[in-house]
């Protein structure tokens, strides 16, 4: 019992260091941020003035925090059902032992290795109406330019492509761990029973994934509600800011119109939309892994 209580305490004390860091970089920032949203501020400025509840009334009136809303939206679920779907079907192919699996791992990995505003600055040169890549292409064959950009739609759907294409090998990559520690064995008595390939994928291989599926899932979802580098080279959050996330938006609110308080109100909105939308989907998750 004596060395059991000395286990514990060492375990507390070693976890000590890590709530340190929580506490500093995430609950401090997140109880500041909700008090400065209570207050008129322009984020410099010595004097606020207190509000109340006054910034978080004006969400509901004001149309660029909806449509940021939506967009963010397009950019959490959008993301992370391509980058899942494929990250899954290139994971099943690289899986399987075959010259060159190891440059195709490298190549579809090597996206994630370029922050996301490079990776925005890089494709907005193959978007662009003038001069840009695909549109040099489609005029090889005799197709007219495209303006790619042209409306919000358009802008945020080019976004949400270009982020799953660079987090794809994110996606593969913890798939294809799941795969590697499937016990062989279920998989050659189901070939020995006949299984077809798709069938195993459903009744062995998928079920086995569940606690990778969690994590990728969880991973991009997040991920994609909190977008913002990319949007920044790629799109600026035009046209008209009709391609803004609520992590795009905050920065201008800001930085741009200097209203510090009503930023913080909009970021504390974003946590708690991302709490909501996560927690019940993550629950779910869970349950299924527990389940098989």
């Amino acid at each position: 019992d004596v060395r059991l209580e000395k286990r514990k305490r060492a375990t507390l004390y070693l976890c000590i260091p890590a709530a340190l860091v929580i506490i500093a970089f995430m609950a401090f920032p997140l109880f500041n941020g909700i008090s400065v949203s209570f207050f008129k501020w322009n984020g410099y400025s010595q004097t606020r003035r207190f509000i109340g509840l006054e910034n978080y009334v004006s969400l509901v009136s004001d149309s660029v925090f909806w449509r940021s809303l939506g967009n963010t939206l397009i950019y959490g679920f959008g993301s992370t059902l391509l980058q899942n779907v494929f990250g899954l079907l290139i994971a099943l192919y690289v899986n399987d032992k075959f010259r060159g699996r190891n440059f195709i791992r490298s190549l579809v990995y090597l996206p994630i290795m370029i922050s996301g505003f490079i990776m925005g600055l890089i494709l907005y040169y193959f978007v662009q109406l003038d001069g840009g890549v695909l549109n040099d292409i489609l005029a090889m064959i005799g197709i007219g330019p495209v303006y790619w950009m042209e409306t919000g739609l358009r802008s945020t759907l080019m976004v949400t492509l270009v982020n799953s294409w660079q987090y794809l090998g994110l996606c593969m990559v913890i798939y294809l761990a799941g795969l590697q520690n499937i016990p062989e064995m279920y998989l050659e008595a189901a070939r020995i029973d006949g299984v077809n390939r798709l069938q195993e994928f459903f009744r062995i291989k998928l079920p086995m994934l569940m606690s990778s599926v969690t994590t990728a899932v969880i991973t991009n979802l997040i991920g994609g509600f909190k977008l913002y580098e990319v949007i920044v080279s790629l799109s600026g959050g035009g046209p008209n800011r009709k391609s803004l996330s609520l992590s795009y938006y905050i920065q201008l609110l800001y930085f741009n119109d200097e209203k510090a308080g009503y930023a913080s109100a909009v970021g504390i909105a974003l946590f708690f939309i991302i709490f909501i939308i996560s927690w019940p989907i993550n629950k779910y998750l869970v349950s299924k892994v527990e389940e098989y």
